[in-house]
């Protein structure tokens, strides 16, 4: 039941970053403290049934990543150092209500990935669900 409300949470801290205190590492942590707290309440097993996108902690990870770097770097393509804040200052910025798209927030998304991949991957191998004992 914590779960739902943490990626609400989770959403307005990356939506917030840069007009407020937030980003998409403490996202990330936030939304993984919510994983833990369901692996400590049901168990590993019963966790990991509940949840099946638990399964796929290496994807978001690795997805996570590419995207985070794909962000930082593609700049280089267009001849500009990496990490550029894209529209520049000034320039008209796509916004889907109140919320405005630009490469900060894709980034956040890239990290936000990136950190609840990784901590689902550490929770699993914690939790001794590795495949080996048949489980």
């Amino acid at each position: 039941m914590l779960l739902g409300p943490t990626l609400m949470v989770a959403a307005a801290l990356v939506a917030k970053g840069y007009a407020e205190v937030g980003d998409g590492f403490g996202a990330g942590v936030a939304v993984a403290l919510a994983i833990a707290l369901t692996y400590v309440a049901l168990g590993g097993a019963r966790a990991e049934a509940a949840l099946p996108v638990l399964r796929h902690g290496p994807k978001l990870a690795v997805g996570g990543l590419l995207l985070a770097l794909a962000t930082g770097f593609f700049p280089l393509l267009l001849g500009e150092p990496p990490v550029s804040h894209r529209p520049a200052p000034g320039e008209h910025v796509v916004k889907v209500g109140t919320l405005e798209l630009f490469t900060p927030l894709v980034f956040d998304i890239g990290v936000f990935l990136l950190v609840v991949g990784v901590l689902i991957v550490l929770l699993h191998h914690l939790a001794g669900r590795d495949g080996r004992d048949g489980s």
